[in-house]
């Protein structure tokens, strides 16, 4: 009889070893979420975010430099201190979980309203070019609105996310977004700020474009806020005087300060003309010279027209769609409708905002009062940008990552999806 061989027996394993091979298998596997790469959404937001933070602050330098008091860095310092505050903020809210974000929604919206409301306050709130939006404290002016756009944003988001099974139903869908929005920029609309308001008004209607409501349904609300602003803007008589400036063929009346509100629009186009392709150069505007009002705010792309030309206005352009590009994978991407919603209505914000400002110093809108973000001078504005920024990087690390599929044939297992990045937080 043949007697097949025992394969010999393996050692028996040492337990005083297994311990600290464990152990390095652990840190490794830690190190591994530490340094995990990060989705090429999170680079992309990221880079054009801080490389418009710092053009802007160049821009602003230039802008300020020519009419400066006391120093000609004071303005830009002060700009930097804000954009100091809001970088690092930007990645902290980057590592936020989704559940952060979930949980803060009502708590935000509230805090909102409130600092909202501070600038009716006698002695807090600051009334400038016919609008009261500003609050100063400690000799800092801040404008609260801009954080309320992230507030109803993310608010927004939770609310249809909640309600995802009921949509279909115009109850649903109205209440409570209809009132609780009507509230919010009506806070607004009560320091006659339009500009801003028509920025909240686009940030509700995105949400619910994204939240997938009926048209039908949509259609509703859209009529509501354009009837809203046209209300608004027929009540004014400042705000119909900028209309009626943006339809009227320029005069010799423009070309004089106290021409009223076609003087602006129209040394804007001259910065964007005079600046030609190439540009003055760095530093050689002429508009700035007190020619051209709010040329560190609003009309900040006028002066990058003028000393950079085309090229710089391009390379403006293209920084904002690159952001676009980024911030829409995440939509198209994700998987939660949280995320979709609330990343919708914040590109709807910024990317947006940003074409309503450049429309208004290229005349293809009236002059609304809007910055363009990241660059303008505004400390208010650059935070709260960033910040808004940060919650998409948050969003951009729980995006679903598939495994490159290796070769079958070679026997390797096929790659199975990945439901989050390392170091993504569970929902």
């Amino acid at each position: 009889m043949t007697t097949t061989p025992s394969r010999p027996t393996p050692p028996p394993t040492n337990l005083a070893d297994d311990g600290p091979a464990r152990s390095g298998f652990a840190a490794r596997v830690s190190l591994g979420r530490v340094f995990a790469p990060v989705p090429s959404e999170f680079l992309l937001l990221a880079s054009t975010a801080l490389i418009l933070t710092g053009f802007g602050l160049v821009m602003v330098l230039s802008a300020t430099m020519a009419t400066a008091n006391a120093s000609p860095f004071e303005t830009v310092l002060k700009q930097a201190v804000f954009a100091l505050l809001g970088i690092p903020l930007m990645f902290i809210a980057g590592r936020m979980p989704l559940r952060f974000w979930k949980r803060i929604a009502w708590p935000a919206l509230g805090l909102g309203i409130a600092l909202q409301l501070l600038v009716f306050v006698p002695g807090l709130g600051v009334h400038n070019d016919g609008n009261t939006n500003w609050i100063s404290l400690f000799g800092f002016q801040a404008q609260p609105s801009e954080f309320l756009k992230l507030a109803l944003a993310i608010w927004l988001g939770f609310v249809l996310y909640r309600k995802q099974t009921l949509l279909s139903k115009w109850q649903h869908v109205f209440i409570p977004v209809v009132p609780v929005g009507t509230l919010v920029i009506g806070t607004v609309m009560g320091g006659h700020d339009l500009g801003t308001a028509m920025i909240l008004m686009a940030i509700l209607l995105g949400c619910l474009f994204f939240s997938g409501v009926k048209l039908r349904l949509f259609v509703i609300p859209l009529i509501l806020v354009v009837a809203a602003a046209a209300v608004f803007a027929v009540t004014s008589p400042n705000r119909m005087a900028r209309i009626m400036s943006f339809l009227n063929v320029d005069s010799t009346d423009c070309y004089f300060a106290d021409a009223g509100s076609c003087y602006q629009p129209l040394h804007g186009v001259w910065a964007l003309a005079s600046g030609g392709i190439f540009g003055l150069g760095l530093g050689n505007s002429r508009e700035k010279y007190q020619w051209l009002p709010a040329a560190a705010n609003d009309y900040i792309f006028a002066i990058v027209g003028e000393e950079l030309g085309l090229i710089g206005c391009a390379v403006v352009l293209g920084l904002f769609a690159l952001y676009a590009v980024g911030a829409f994978h995440i939509i198209r991407k994700t998987n939660d409708p949280f995320v979709r919603i609330v990343a919708g209505g914040i590109t709807i914000w910024i990317v947006g905002q940003a074409l309503i400002n450049i429309g208004v110093v290229l005349r293809v809108f009236p002059v609304l009062g809007v910055p363009l973000p990241f660059m303008s001078q505004g400390g208010t504005s650059l935070v709260s940008g960033l910040l808004a920024t940060g919650v998409l990087l948050s969003f951009a690390r729980t995006l679903p990552v598939r495994v490159p599929a290796l070769d079958v044939a070679s026997g390797a297992r096929p790659a199975r999806p990945v439901p989050a990045r390392a170091g993504s937080a569970r929902r």
